[in-house]
């Protein structure tokens, strides 16, 4: 017996509210459109992983919490090198799914610094899939999440300034 291929059912945004309805091929729920077909110009990638089987839901889809997880660590990648040291999650203001991800896309991590406060910076993040060995990219999520800056102990400790930071940062 084959299997069919999933279509997602409802896509949420992380508060559980319905953000649309998109079911793929049909006229009278068109999909969301986005405002750019590539990631943004200033985002840097920080994460690129395949999703696997092992990664779906019971349904056969791709998990969201295993995409917040790739996003998690691309953010905080990148709030590292900016705090030059630790740094902790501590919120995900923002959260949207737009697209499903299917088993085996290649799925790609942008981020972008929108903010940075005394102990904490906030960075966007956008997740991107190529599907098979298509060329095209696809913007599946995007979220905004905030890190703090921490010494060993735990404690918030104050980011750098952006010329102490990139004194840091090793050359390239």
């Amino acid at each position: 017996m084959s299997a069919l291929p999933r279509e997602p059912r409802l896509i949420v945004s992380l508060t559980g509210s319905r953000k649309m309805c998109d079911k793929l091929g049909m006229a009278d729920s068109p999909a969301k459109p986005l405002e750019s077909d590539k990631p943004a110009a200033k985002a840097e990638p920080a994460v690129r992983a395949i999703a696997m089987p092992a990664d779906t839901n019971p349904h056969g889809d791709i998990f969201g919490g295993w995409l917040l997880c790739q996003m998690d660590l691309a953010g905080g990648t990148i709030a590292t090198r900016r705090a030059c040291g630790r740094v902790v999650t501590v919120a995900i203001t923002s959260m949207e799914f737009h697209r499903p991800v299917m088993v085996g896309d290649e799925v790609s991590c942008f981020c972008n610094i929108e903010r940075v406060g005394n102990t904490s910076i906030t960075v966007k993040i956008e997740s991107w899939v190529r599907r098979g060995l298509g060329t095209e990219q696809i913007k599946v999520t995007e979220g905004i999440f905030t890190y703090v800056a921490v010494d060993a102990d735990g404690r918030p400790q104050p980011v750098p300034t952006q010329d102490a930071s990139s004194k840091a940062q090793p050359a390239r």
